[in-house]
């Protein structure tokens, strides 16, 4: 243990996506020695995939302000967004879009130069009026061109970036001061200390716990595991949003953005759908209510294909000069996996999961805080943000367009916040040996030999399991079920073995590490669902259909000692404005 190789920084940030590279790039500016760990090149990092836009009341197409933002965005949570981060986000969107064009981001454009704006779920004028076009887009690949325009600023800024490393684990004093991580270089299998005086988390979230999902492979919650073994709870795992737009079967993600453009459902008859639960918004109405309508034609025999298993998204009627323009990267993928031309015949697409909408509590400076009492205390030297954040401005359903607004307004907050706090900590805390004791455990039990069950197996057996106990619809009987099925892998995972131990490469290790994390969060998020007796946003129970204000109005928080759930109020207080009040949430 004392031969491993340490090094030392000011801030220590885990993840390379929009998130991470935003802080780093405040951290690096303000000349603090910055590390930025990323078990995949930055770039591949999973803020690339994301196609629509980024919102921000430019009211550069229709007008627009911050407070139809807000509303729009506490409306889009079903209630359950803490307010006072919510107005703190709407109201910075505007000039942190404008800070990233200057930083280098393509926008599209309108013929008179301004940022393109396209018209995306939940979105309305006046406070659920009209149909807003809040969302500033790159064609649809604005998360590709923030993510290397953030990078290539990085470079610049000369932070320090160690590429495909994977994070083993955080380390930690008696004190509860968080003092860095230990991590191990993918390549060679070396382990390196890295003692940080502040930690931040940008790991992203875990749509990888789903068979079909939106989200790259590295999407394992690693950073949110991470923080259950560190002893601080993750709040309302419950919340996850299912995209209603994946391919069918596959589950790659078709951009909110194609029915902003104008495309629109049709069930098997080719009936306009949506115009039965949304009669305002249509086809965009928020994703939970699309997603819920498309399974609940399938379910009734609305299906198409031979198997009457999805639904079809059109947008031949857009016309190849819109299609290409603004939507290039749809066509492209639609030709690659399904072989067939969008412009000429409509996507097959059904539900697929997408969204970590809970996960590491904070508050809107980034910083990690935990119940004490009646209030709260902060976690010293822990900083969590983007995806694997819970703020909350996503509550119950995240808007489209929220996500990358969201990683760039807590990125920034947070990395301002950790300069503060590197004026008062001066110095690195001395680390105890037993904290990285505890650490280099993990990688210990993974020192098996002889017959067993294989990793990938048991992550396929997750997966299904999930998607058929915890998706769209959910119910008690349901819920248990999946629950006894995941404990079940979590022990049958204990006697599991790496394939071919004699030539294992590492990256066999590091699958077995995130199975590890994939399976507490499973945990994590059916123990939460099963104590939410309510239908709110994403968590729609068959046996709980109504929405409980009275009982509900309140975030979960589980503990993995005991697989325990407290909970904590909604901040319903905004900064400056008055409350947005619960209310009836249609569309």
């Amino acid at each position: 243990m004392s031969g491993l190789e340490r090094r030392r920084f000011d801030a220590l940030v885990i993840g390379a996506g929009g998130a991470g590279l935003r802080a780093a790039l405040s951290l690096a500016r303000a000349d603090a020695h910055v590390a930025v760990v990323s078990k995949v090149f930055p770039t591949r990092s999973h803020t690339v995939a994301a196609q629509g836009g980024i919102n921000a009341a430019l009211a550069n197409v229709t007008a627009d302000n911050w407070h139809w933002h807000m509303y729009d965005t506490v409306k889009g949570s079903d209630f359950l967004g803490d307010q006072d981060a919510i107005e703190y986000m709407c109201r910075a969107a505007a000039h942190l879009v404008v800070e990233l064009e200057h930083a280098g981001i393509p926008f599209s454009r309108l013929p008179d130069g301004r940022i393109y704006q396209r018209p995306f779920g939940g979105q309305s004028q006046n406070f659920g009026g009209a149909q807003a076009a809040r969302t500033c887009a790159a064609a649809d690949r604005t998360g590709h061109a923030l993510l290397h325009t953030l990078y290539q600023q990085n470079l610049r800024a000369r932070t320090h970036f160690f590429d495909e490393y994977f994070a083993i684990d955080l380390l930690r004093d008696e004190q509860g001061y968080i003092l860095g991580a230990l991590v191990l270089e993918i390549e060679t299998g070396e382990l390196l200390v890295i003692e940080a005086k502040s930690t931040l988390i940008a790991t992203g979230g875990a749509g990888q716990l789903f068979r079909t999902n939106t989200n790259a492979h590295i999407n394992t919650g690693d950073g949110l595991a991470m923080v259950l073994r560190a002893g601080i709870p993750l709040e309302d795992m419950e919340f996850f949003q299912f995209h209603p737009t994946g391919i069918a079967g596959k589950g790659m993600l078709i951009s909110e953005g194609v029915r902003g453009e104008g495309g629109y459902l049709v069930n098997g008859a080719g009936e306009r759908f949506m115009e039965r639960y949304a009669p305002k918004a249509h086809d965009l109405a928020s994703r939970d209510v699309v997603s819920r309508a498309i399974y609940q034609e399938v379910a009734e025999g609305r299906g198409c294909g031979a198997q009457r298993d999805h639904v079809l998204l059109k947008l031949e009627h857009l016309g190849e000069e819109v299609i290409a323009k603004r939507l290039p990267g749809i066509r492209e993928m639609v030709q690659t996996f399904l072989h067939v031309d969008p412009l000429h015949h409509p996507i097959p697409v059904y539900p697929t999961a997408h969204y970590t909408m809970g996960g590491i509590p904070t508050n809107r400076h980034g910083q990690v805080v935990v119940p004490l009492g009646a209030g709260e205390e902060t976690i010293p030297g822990l900083y969590a943000i983007g995806e694997c954040a819970c703020v909350s401005v996503h509550g119950a359903n995240r808007l489209g367009g929220n996500s990358l607004l969201d990683i760039v307004v807590f990125g920034r907050a947070a990395g301002n916040h950790i300069i503060e706090f590197l004026k008062e900590q001066r110095t690195h805390r001395p680390l105890p040996p037993e904290s990285l004791e505890r650490a280099l455990e993990r990688l210990q039990r993974w020192d098996r030999r002889g017959e067993g069950e294989s990793v990938d197996g048991l992550r396929r057996a997750l997966q299904e399991t999930m998607e058929r106990h915890c998706g769209v619809f959910r119910s008690e009987a349901v819920l248990l079920e999946g629950l006894s099925k995941v404990r079940e892998i979590r022990d049958r995972l204990a006697h599991a073995i790496l394939k071919d131990h004699s030539r294992i490469f590492n990256t066999a290790r590091i699958e077995a590490l995130e199975l590890e994390n994939l399976v507490e969060l499973g945990i994590a998020t059916l123990v939460s669902a099963l104590g939410r007796t309510e239908s709110r946003g994403a968590h729609s129970r068959i046996d709980y259909p109504e929405r409980d204000d009275r009982h509900w109005l309140k975030h979960s928080l589980y503990y993995l000692e005991g697989e325990r759930l407290e909970f904590k109020p909604v901040r319903l207080k905004p900064i400056s404005v008055d409350t947005i009040p619960p209310a009836e949430r249609v569309y």
